[in-house]
């Protein structure tokens, strides 16, 4: 059985998605779709950039989801790609959706982008921080996030596998638990430049804003099972989506149970599907008994 993955925020890069649509007329279809459900140019901003406006959680969000989606038509229509189940790193969860037919694209894409301004409002610039701490025991983490939180927010945001966990909090908390990380054994702290701090109690004012947003939205029966990185199980159902969705903005990402869970479920193959290689390598480092499939257009 194949399982399809699909990457998040991270994985973009001016020109992405630009040789899909000079090549694929159902790639081209895609991102004019998402020009017209935005407004605005969408595609201009993936080709030409520039980096600054691209790296912009607002735009980099839709971007990654439209490149993903027009990287499944294609593989579709050229290869065969047919997916048993599927799963998504944070943002990725959403193009899973798609690819599983829960989300029209066009919502989906507008949704997204509305996720990416509310998460980036939700706290004053510089005021958050990330950090990913790698080969530290999970258990070890977590009571250095409590120490180090005080009266501030500190805890991890992605449990990423392969020894790396990364923590999300105010400034000075993530600052504090990467200082007892680094002294604890950790065999290295990295300090992520990023523009808010994700999956984590800071993003409440985003996760209701978020919850406002989609309560229009439909959400069909999913086509084939999508792990979910709140709970790393699949969704029960349609009815699930919009609630664990909401709550995944302020949840840790549980990319590692996911990858386990999708070989719980039968898969033996896992292709990523969208910019960048990201997700197979942790794959590798998770399952490695997983076959890794690779796309010429990623």
């Amino acid at each position: 059985m194949l399982a399809l993955a699909f990457p998040g925020q991270g994985s973009q890069k001016v020109g992405m998605g630009r040789a899909l649509c000079l090549a694929f007329p159902i790639a081209r279809e895609i991102f004019e779709r998402a020009d017209q459900a935005l407004g605005f140019g969408l595609s201009t901003l993936c080709f030409d950039g520039p980096e600054s406006e691209l790296v912009r959680t607002e735009h980099q969000q839709p971007a990654i989801l439209t490149v993903s989606v027009a990287t499944l038509k294609v593989a579709e229509q050229e290869r065969g790609l047919r997916g048993d189940m599927a799963v998504g790193h944070s943002l990725g969860e959403y193009s899973a959706l798609v690819a599983a037919g829960a989300f029209r694209f066009e919502d989906a894409v507008r949704l997204v982008r509305a996720r990416g301004r509310f998460m980036q409002e939700a706290v004053p610039e510089g005021q958050g921080a990330m950090a990913a701490v790698l080969g530290m025991d999970r258990e070890a983490l977590l009571q250095i996030c409590a120490e180090a939180k005080g009266s501030q927010v500190c805890a991890p945001a992605n449990f990423n596998g392969g020894g790396q966990i990364v923590i999300a909090g105010d400034r000075e908390a993530v600052e504090r638990a990467s200082g007892l990380a680094r002294t604890r054994g950790a065999k290295r702290v990295v300090p992520l430049p990023v523009s808010a701090p994700f999956h984590c109690g800071l993003m409440e004012p985003a996760a209701m804003r978020l919850g406002e947003a989609l309560a229009p939205i439909s959400v069909e029966a999913l086509r084939f099972p999508v792990v979910g990185n709140v709970t790393a199980e699949p969704y029960a159902d349609a009815a699930a989506v919009k609630g664990l969705l909401v709550a995944q903005v302020t949840s840790p990402v549980r990319f590692e149970e996911c990858v386990r869970q999708l070989v719980a479920l039968g898969a033996r193959r896992i292709v990523e599907v969208g910019p960048g290689r990201v997700l197979s390598g942790l794959v590798r480092r998770i399952a490695p008994e997983l076959s890794i499939e690779e796309l010429p257009w990623n």
